[in-house]
Order: C-alpha cells, then sequence, then structure tokens
C-alpha cells in the first residue's frame, strides 16, 4: 500500500468534521475580513531599459487610480467606490465585494526615469511601463 503525503495537521482534519455539523464553526455573513494591502496582486517584469508592471485593480474606475513613483519605489493607490443598486422590496443578504482604499508598495532594484514613465488601465489591469534611470557613470570631482 503506498503512502500518501497530506499536508495539514490533526486539528485541521478536527475542524473540517466538525463543519460538517449544523451551527458550528459556520461563518456568519458579516465577519469577513476586509482585504488587506496585499490583495493589489502584480505581476513585475524587466529587460535591460525599462520594468513592466501589470496589477490587478477589478472594480476600479481609472480615476480613482494614483501612481507615485519615488526612486525605486512604485506605490499603488485605488479607492472602490460602492454602486448604490438598492431596489424596491429587495435586501442584501451577503456582500463581499469590499469598498474603500486599497494600497500597496514595492521597491524596484532600479530608480525610475519618472518622466519617461507611461500608465494604462484596461479590463481591471493596469500597465505600468517604467524605464530605468540611465546612470550618469562617474564623474571627475575638481578639486579646489
Amino acid at each position: 500500500m503506498a503512502t500518501q503525503l497530506v499536508r495539514g495537521s490533526l486539528f485541521d482534519d478536527l475542524f473540517r468534521d466538525l463543519q460538517g455539523l449544523p451551527g458550528y464553526f459556520i461563518k456568519p455573513l458579516h465577519s469577513d475580513s476586509l482585504p488587506s494591502s496585499g490583495q493589489i496582486r502584480i505581476d513585475v517584469k524587466e529587460n535591460s531599459a525599462a520594468y513592466t508592471v501589470y496589477a490587478e485593480l477589478p472594480g476600479v474606475s481609472k480615476d480613482e487610480i494614483h501612481v507615485s513613483i519615488d526612486g525605486g519605489v512604485v506605490t499603488l493607490r485605488a479607492e472602490v467606490k460602492p454602486v448604490s443598486e438598492d431596489k424596491e422590496g429587495e435586501k442584501v443578504l451577503r456582500a463581499e465585494r469590499f469598498y474603500g482604499f486599497v494600497e500597496r508598495s514595492f521597491q524596484l532594484a532600479q530608480d525610475i526615469d519618472q518622466a519617461g514613465a507611461k500608465a494604462k488601465y484596461e479590463q481591471g489591469v493596469l500597465t505600468l511601463t517604467l524605464p530605468k534611470k540611465q546612470a550618469s557613470g562617474a564623474q571627475r570631482l575638481a578639486i579646489d
């Protein structure tokens, strides 16, 4: 008989078993935690001239996205605003969509040329093209 590797612990199995019982460990509709700043998911690619950053920001208007660059630190901020769709005779049973501010900062290995940076937002994905600042090289310092 082959041995099967299983990740987890005895407590995981216990709680999983108890969840099947009525009334135990059922999450209330209103207690889900708020998204963290890590929920702005990014992919970063690099070539010799620039970084390309892809950030998922679904449900955000492009006017509510703010990008700031300070040297090699990139900060993304966004506000997700609720859209009121209340109709007569309806009540909300569960609301999982997040409304509010999210922010994420990350450090790149090289400073960014802010003048050449470009941003494009399409179908919930923000694409940043961030050219690397070219090092000016060593300069000889004149001695007085």
